[in-house]
């Protein structure tokens, strides 16, 4: 199978590891930062408007130099993990960044001490405050939570060699790992990316051997990444401890900007709706003709969807369905591969998975994936052009709103894969349209129920790891077998090997409780795609108009502008309806099959 060799170009950030240009960039971030500090420590909780918005600005330009190289590392890190240079970039980029935070930290924690009277006067005299006031709030929302100075900082220069190491090591552990085995007789050497790719070969025998493959590769480096889990799990427990946060998610759902109770009411949704999943898997069974469904089945295709789709195929598909849509869409996204703003060749020593990334509102987003030519990975490229899509409109914020709260941030993602869908399953063939119904409604069941599944996980991990100690690879996979499982019912059997699976995911490693937001997302746009498809043209310049304000405000102010509650329960079972219909589309479909 050939895939594309499409790669991106750095250059709009810098040169090369090498490139002087970063370290000067790097090396008058610390200046201004040091000068910063002279000027206003001690005088922030009593500033007027004039002299805290002026600070502002500042501040906000020191972190826009330090954001540059930041993501020009991660960048070309993520590009090749297995390059000494890279890492070793990568880790003088970290210390150098982490130096400047240590600088600047006294400004948010006196930000925090001002007082709500001082604030208001202070905004009061100065109306250009106002272009900051998301900011300041967001800030001031972890003040019962934050420590002293001195702690503060011995907290951020210790990270480089505790939390920033561990997760760094294990992207680069899973990164460099080599699958190795037999495939119908063949024996292959594959990274990550390329078994993970076979599972949803339409071959039995071939997602069997890459199910083994793929288990025995991650118990070989099972020692190293369950010790990477532990220690990452205890050290956000301290982190809790020493901050007196009352519980594991409690940080993830401030910064998110959402209640306790919002979250627990959309993950109680989820699970309530579980029945859908099996509902799905039951009718799948027949479809394929097996007598029992297993984790080797779970991502099998149905029928010719499952054909190859060269790279230039799925990039004419994708746009000509964000075009569809928005003409602004369509040459948002056509920028990415005009531009070469896009990675999407797999290789040897690239991570895995997927994400779109950007520094700052003057800088433009960059793609990573691995195309596999699959239909799948035409969702994954519609995905992440949808985030470039809305990185790019959100643009005119200032660097502190510019990016989405991650409840949000998976909405213009998740919106792109839909328009793609749509516009596949509308020329489709009748055989293809069943099967590119079944992908779609597995997809949307591995965003919503599934995240949701993961999330459980995560909460049951973090409260095993406080009351019991070390957690051994097998109680670990127990816990994550059991909340899968809960998921597809006795619609699909999750085997032994499926229990250490847990271990590849990055996101329990590098963002915890992120997984949520995945829920969020996709539920919150079957909602909204509910309102475009009754409203059509008229609906584009207002989600537009969403997408724009980036992390301006809190999801629930963004939404409830746009004519949403999402404290209201209904708003949520509007996206569970949609995913009903979807299985009752696909169910009249199958007929007699």
């Amino acid at each position: 199978m050939e895939t594309t060799n499409e790669k991106w170009d750095l250059g709009d950030l810098y040169g090369g590891v090498n490139d002087p240009a970063a370290d000067a960039d790097l090396e008058r971030a610390g200046r201004l930062a040091e000068d910063f500090a002279r000027r206003y420590r001690g005088r922030i909780a009593s500033a007027g408007g004039g002299l805290l918005s002026e600070a502002l600005r500042e501040y906000a330009e020191i972190l826009a130099l330090c954001y540059k190289p930041d993501l020009y590392a991660m960048l070309v890190f993520s590009a090749d993990t297995s390059a000494p240079e890279n890492g070793a970039f990568l880790q003088k980029v970290t210390e150098k960044v982490s130096a400047v935070n240590v600088t600047l930290m006294f400004f948010d924690l006196e930000l925090m001490e001002m007082p709500e009277e001082g604030l208001s006067a202070a905004f009061a005299e100065c109306p250009e405050l106002a272009e900051y006031a998301h900011h300041i709030k967001t800030v001031r929302a972890f003040n019962p939570f934050r420590l002293s100075e001195p702690e503060e900082r011995i907290l951020e220069e210790k990270a480089n060699t505790g939390r920033r190491a561990f997760d760094r090591l294990f992207d680069q552990v899973l990164s460099s790992a080599v699958f190795k085995g037999c495939v119908k007789g063949e024996e292959k050497e594959m990274n990550e990316a390329q078994v993970l790719s076979l599972l949803r070969s339409p071959d039995r025998k071939i997602r069997e051997d890459a199910a083994h493959i793929l288990t025995k590769g991650l118990l070989e480096n099972s020692g190293v990444l369950s010790f990477i889990f532990n220690t990452l799990v205890y050290d956000k427990s301290v982190d809790d401890r020493l901050r007196g946060f009352s519980y594991p998610q409690e940080a993830r759902h401030l910064s998110n900007e959402l209640s306790r109770e919002t979250v627990d009411m959309v993950i109680g949704i989820c699970r309530e709706n579980y029945g859908l999943v099996s509902r799905f898997y039951k009718r799948k069974k027949e479809l394929l003709g097996l007598k029992e469904l297993t984790h080797i089945d779970r991502y099998a295709p149905i029928a010719s969807a499952e054909k190859d789709i060269p790279f230039e195929e799925a990039k004419k598909t994708v746009l000509e369905a964000f075009a569809g849509f928005s003409g602004r869409f369509s040459s948002i996204a056509k920028e990415f591969f005009d531009k070469n703003w896009l990675d999407a060749g797999p290789r040897p020593g690239k991570r895995g998975g997927a994400f779109c990334a950007h520094a700052d509102p003057k800088h433009h987003p960059y793609i990573l994936m691995n195309y596999m030519n699959r239909a799948d990975d035409v969702m994954t490229l519609a995905h992440e052009l949808g985030h470039g899509i809305h990185a790019v409109l959100a643009s005119k914020q200032n660097i502190f709103d510019c990016s989405a709260a991650l409840p949000v941030a998976e909405n213009a993602s998740t919106f792109g894969e839909m328009l793609v869908f749509e516009s596949l399953a509308a020329k489709a063939s009748p055989e293809d349209k069943l099967a590119l119904y079944a992908e779609k409604i597995e997809s949307v069941f591995a965003t919503v129920f599934r995240q949701c599944a993961m999330y459980i996980f995560e909460c049951r991990l973090h409260d095993a790891r406080r009351s019991r100690g070390e957690l051994s690879v097998e109680d670990i996979s127990d816990i994550w077998q059991s909340c899968l499982q809960e998921m597809f019912g006795d619609s699909l059997i999750l085997g032994e090997e499926h229990k250490y699976w847990w271990i590849y995911v990055s996101h329990f490693i590098g963002s915890p409780f992120y997984v949520y937001a995945y829920s969020f997302g996709e539920l919150m746009v079957l909602s909204l795609y509910s309102i475009y498809r009754k409203e059509g043209p008229a609906f584009v310049e207002k989600y537009e108009k969403l997408l724009a304000g980036g992390g301006s405000k809190a999801p629930a102010e963004l939404l409830r502008e746009a004519g949403f509650d999402i404290s209201d329960a209904a708003f949520w079972n509007s996206g569970m309806a949609y995913i009903k219909a979807l299985i009752e589309e696909f169910e009249a479909m199958c007929g007699g099959r």
